[in-house]
């Protein structure tokens, strides 16, 4: 695998959190969930029922790029799961960042949202799904670090396809 930060993006309900989880667990290297980096700010804003902007999202995207820049400091490997639904987004978690790769997991609207009528106990709720495709930058051509992958076959099959993908990178 050349690369050794693998961020897992996507909108919510796409499986970020367990095809993340499962993918660092068959390659054997660290997972972080991108929520866990929030600062405290974040925190308090989304539980009182805030959406963030641009600007809260900054130091939480500074944290998600400095993850990715210990992992190749250290030449360890690892996944990160985050959103990084805008190009903006990406870019920020590219800065100053080598050995990156972007894996975009690909579902339609209708998929996700009935996936997610069937997930209990999330903070993202299947109404806000459209605000979530709403904002979403679908990578392009030109971000040649960036590997789509369809969600629609079973998780294992997604881990696998993401896994030879990667090899073929």
């Amino acid at each position: 695998m050349a690369a050794t930060s693998i961020i897992v993006m996507g909108v919510s309900g796409s499986g970020k959190s367990t095809i993340g989880a499962e993918l660092a667990r068959a390659l054997k290297i660290k997972f972080i969930d991108g929520d866990d980096l929030h600062p405290r700010a974040n925190i308090e804003k989304m539980a009182a029922g805030h959406p963030l902007n641009d600007d809260d999202r900054a130091p939480w995207l500074q944290r998600i790029n400095d993850a990715a820049f210990s992992f190749t400091h250290k030449q360890e490997g690892g996944v990160i799961v985050c959103s990084a639904l805008k190009k903006a987004y990406r870019d920020a978690i590219r800065r100053d960042n080598q050995n990156l790769v972007f894996v975009f997991l690909d579902g339609d609207e209708a998929m996700i949202g009935e996936r997610m009528r069937q997930r209990k106990g999330h903070f993202m709720k299947p109404g806000m799904l459209d605000s979530q495709f709403a904002a979403l930058q679908r990578p392009t051509e030109e971000e040649t670090d960036v590997l789509t992958i369809s969600i629609a076959p079973p998780v294992e099959e997604v881990v696998s396809n993401i896994g030879q993908a990667l090899a073929e990178s």
